[in-house]
Order: structure tokens, then C-alpha cells, then sequence
């Protein structure tokens, strides 16, 4: 019902399992694969199938081994099956954000050291194997890039995305806006990352989710009808900067304007922008949506595993300094202060990052960016023409398509799904040649799945609009079948 409004707390168990089941109430999909565990959309956890069975067990010393070295010729049999593994694996990786094209061979030598980044970035304590330097340095970057001077921030490298984004950035950043307004209501796209719903519940929040459009944006005439309904508690707003499943972008802009034409003034609100992999991309998209702390946001989180390409999932949250103190603790044990979610984090992944930055600068971030979205339109475009349901958003690197039928083949790609859809994120590892291979294979493979007619391809128009849709019923709205099979063949 229009102007409903949904919650998401503690009872909300699903959301942060999103290849699940959809949670929206009284929603339903039409079975994908029953056969192969799919109903309604989602895809059920079935024993034997989606547990991990395999291992390499740890075994102990023999008593010989100390002088035959046939434990060391052991695990290095391991190591190097496993090396085989990831690289064969990696050949094949295309569903999820992580840029996988890099070279860290220069930083091996540090491997020896055990770095520990515990407590506060900006305060140093007894623990001296620390890369607060290279931290510190990192977050000066970001805080330039999102505009904010360094008297004004604080941020600190987390251990994961959840921490600072996708997740750890999120848990954080909503944590702020709880301390500022306790009794602040958590607003939240249906697209928001899981995380967002499972920072609600850890933090026992009251939440409300708002309706989006097909893009995945939020949609804003819902967020404010849902505003309107809770005048009296403060606002702390998750905005996504490029969803999970489709890559939307909520416009800050947009959501403050919202936020104002409800009554809220600005010492009412927090928001949180969560920028997994996009909140690097848009500064050098032109006319995209702009992150900037010169706007009444609270907090801007993005992943360091993602678009930098670091080897280790970590992320950069950064919020004003005005913020943190509700948060800050005083810890004699450490002789540092300490404000983040984990005590101990990892002191390896600021000089990664620090890499990189150095290594690429803003200017070869905005040649990859470039690269990247032209890759996207690439793919969308061929899987359009063989008349085969995709979306792509504008600024964005994620296309968005009918979900394949074969499981064996979305294991291959490692594709991410949801319901009926699934999606390729084009990064800098993911090339024209591995986008030629996946396409290729899957016009081949679609082929035999909808033979003779006994299966049809999904009517995806709810997800990606008719216009995108290439099912019996939509065609696309552009192109017909023989018109398609002409630039096929051309």
C-alpha cells in the first residue's frame, strides 16, 4: 500500500541474507528453478549443496618429518593446488565488485611484520608496529576528495567492507547517527546493502524501510510520506552511493531536499552515504551525483577491496570530528583513544591502499572509470541485441540481466542473483575478452535452455522497466526479433 510504512528490526531476519528470499510483505515471485532449490525468487540452503564439504586438514609432526621435510613437501603440494585454484577461478570472476587486476609484489617485504593499526588513527599508542602514517596519509586523500579539511574529520581504515561500508563503514556510520539521535528513526532504501538491516538490529533501531524506483534509486516521494508519519523523532538516512544488485545512485542532493521540504531541519538529520565501490567511481563520472561533506552529511564510507583493487576487504570511513566524540573512549591500557568497532585492525591494508593512491593518482583512476563504463555499455548493448533482458544505469558499471537458468553456469561466472535477476559488475580486471567469453557462452547456453519452446525466458520488466525487457510480452520496445538477428549476423 502507497504510504505504508514497513519496519526493519530485530524480526527482519532475512534481509541480511539477500540471495534468500524477498522480505517486501506480500510480494511474490513466479519459481525460477524449483528442481534446483529456487522458490518464489530466492534460492533455498540445501544441505549438501550450498555447505562446504571440502577441507586440508591440519595434521601434526611426524616423528621423522623434522629431518625428511615430507611435511614441508606436503603443504607446498597444498599451496600450490590451491595457487592453481584461484588462478583458474579468477579467470571467471565477473559477479561481484573486486577489482582484481593488480600487482603488490613491491610490498612482500613487510610480510614479516605483525602491524597493528589499535586504537585511534590520530593518536599514537604503546604499540609500536603501527602504519598510522600510511593510514593517516590515506585518509587525507579521501577527505580531500570528499572535501573536508583535515581539522574537521575523522576516519580510520576498518577491517572489512560492513565495517566501513557493505558492511563494517555502515556499522559504523549508523552508529554515529544512533549516538547523535538515540531516538532517531533508521531510513533505508529496499536496495540498501544487507548490512544496513543488520546495523538496525545489532543496535536495536527503530528502522523503516522506504520504496525505490525501478532504477534501485530511493524514491524519494515514499521517503517523504514516511518522513511526514514520524515528525516527532530525529532522521538518520542511509543513502547509497550505487546499490548492491543494480548500481543506483541516491542523489544526496535530492534526499536533503526531501529532508527540508518535510520540516526537518538540518540539526534533525544524520546521513550516512554508503559508497561500497561507487563512492569512488562518481568524482570522476561527469554530471554524476556529487559526495561532499560541503553538504549536511554525516558520514561517507567506501571499500578498499573493491574499486582500489586492495588484496584484503577493508574500507575508509570518514565522518566529521565534531561526531566522534560520543563514541570516543579513553583507553589506558592502549594509552590511545579508541572510537572504531573492532579494537585490533589490520596495519597491512593502509599500505596497500597508500599504494595504490600513489601508484594511480586521481588521473588514473578516471582513465579506469572511463574504461570501465564504456566495457558496461559494451555488454549491455550485445546482450540487447541478442534479445536478452538487461539494464544498465546511467553512471553506473553494473549490468543488470535475466538470471541464467543453469546453476552450474552462475557458479562458473560467479554471478550474483536475486530472484529473477543477476548482474555483472565491469571492472578494471574484467576486460572486452572476458566480457566476449561470458557473452559467447551464454548465447550458446541460453540457446539449449529455452529449446523447443518447454521453458521461456523471464519477464523481468518489474526489475529493469518493460523497455529493457526482452521477454514474449515486452520485446524490449525497441527492437524486434529479426532486426536483432540482422545485427547479430552483421
Amino acid at each position: 500500500m502507497v504510504g505504508s510504512i514497513e519496519k526493519c528490526g530485530a524480526e527482519d531476519i532475512l534481509s541480511d541474507i539477500s540471495v534468500l528470499k524477498d522480505v517486501v510483505v506480500g510480494q511474490q515471485f513466479s519459481p525460477v528453478v524449483v528442481a534446483n532449490g529456487y522458490v518464489n525468487g530466492g534460492r533455498e540452503i540445501v544441505l549438501g549443496r550450498n555447505i562446504h564439504t571440502t577441507s586440508l586438514a591440519v595434521t601434526e609432526l611426524d616423528a621423522n618429518d623434522e629431518f625428511t621435510g615430507d611435511k614441508e613437501a606436503y603443504m607446498a603440494s597444498d599451496l600450490a593446488g590451491y595457487r592453481k585454484t584461484l588462478l583458474e577461478r579468477t579467470k571467471y570472476h565477473i559477479g561481484y565488485p573486486a577489482n582484481l587486476d593488480f600487482d603488490y609484489g613491491a610490498l612482500a617485504q613487510l610480510q614479516q611484520f605483525s602491524i597493528n593499526n589499535l586504537g585511534d588513527p590520530f593518536i599514537e599508542s604503546n604499540y609500536g608496529v603501527h602504519s598510522r602514517q600510511f593510514e593517516v596519509g590515506v585518509l587525507d586523500w579521501f577527505a580531500r576528495l570528499w572535501e573536508i579539511k583535515k581539522k574537521a574529520y575523522w576516519g580510520y581504515i576498518t577491517n572489512g567492507g560492513t565495517e566501513a561500508v557493505g558492511n563494517n563503514s555502515n556499522l559504523h556510520g549508523i552508529l554515529v547517527g544512533r549516538e547523535m539521535f538515540p531516538d532517531g528513526i533508521l531510513y533505508a532504501s529496499r536496495d540498501s546493502h544487507y548490512s544496513i538491516f543488520k546495523a538496525a538490529r545489532m543496535y536495536r533501531m527503530e528502522c523503516v524501510k522506504v520504496d525505490t524506483l525501478v532504477s534501485g534509486e530511493i524514491d524519494c516521494a515514499d521517503f517523504k510520506v514516511k518522513l511526514l508519519a514520524n515528525k516527532d523523532k530525529p532522521t538518520i538516512i542511509n543513502v547509497n552511493i550505487g546499490t548492491t544488485i543494480k548500481g543506483a545512485v541516491d542523489d544526496p542532493e535530492v534526499v536533503i531536499k526531501a529532508l527540508e521540504e518535510t520540516g526537518f531541519t538540518h540539526d534533525r538529520f544524520y546521513i550516512h552515504c554508503d559508497g561500497a565501490l561507487f563512492g569512488l567511481m562518481m568524482p570522476f563520472v561527469n554530471c554524476a551525483p556529487k559526495v561532499s561533506f560541503k553538504k549536511p552529511i554525516g558520514s561517507v564510507g567506501v571499500s578498499g577491496h573493491k574499486w582500489i583493487g586492495c588484496p584484503m576487504p577493508c574500507g575508509i570511513q570518514i565522518t566529521r570530528l565534531e561526531h566522534i566524540n560520543a563514541l570516543s573512549r579513553n583507553v589506558e591500557y592502549l594509552a590511545s583513544r579508541d572510537a572504531t568497532i573492532t579494537g585490533s585492525r589490520n596495519g597491512h591494508a593502509p599500505i596497500f591502499l597508500w599504494y595504490t593512491l600513489n601508484k594511480k593518482g586521481y588521473k588514473g583512476f578516471k582513465k579506469e572509470v572511463q574504461i570501465c563504463l564504456r566495457n558496461a555499455h559494451y555488454l549491455k548493448d550485445r546482450l540487447h541485441a541478442a534479445g536478452i533482458s538487461a539494464m544498465l544505469n546511467e553512471h553506473s558499471n553494473t549490468v543488470v540481466f535475466e538470471r541464467p537458468l543453469d546453476e552450474n553456469f552462475v557458479r562458473k561466472w560467479q554471478l550474483a542473483c536475486q530472484g529473477n535477476i543477476a548482474h555483472v559488475v565491469v571492472m578494471p580486471s574484467v576486460t572486452i575478452e572476458k566480457l566476449d567469453d561470458f557473452f559467447d557462452e551464454l548465447v550458446v547456453k541460453r540457446s539449449s535452455w529455452y529449446q523447443g519452446g518447454k521453458a521461456k525466458p523471464p519477464c523481468i520488466a518489474e526489475e529493469i522497466g518493460s523497455e529493457n525487457c526482452f521477454c514474449t510480452s515486452h520485446d524490449g520496445g525497441v527492437l524486434g526479433i529479426e532486426n536483432r538477428l540482422c545485427t547479430l549476423r552483421g
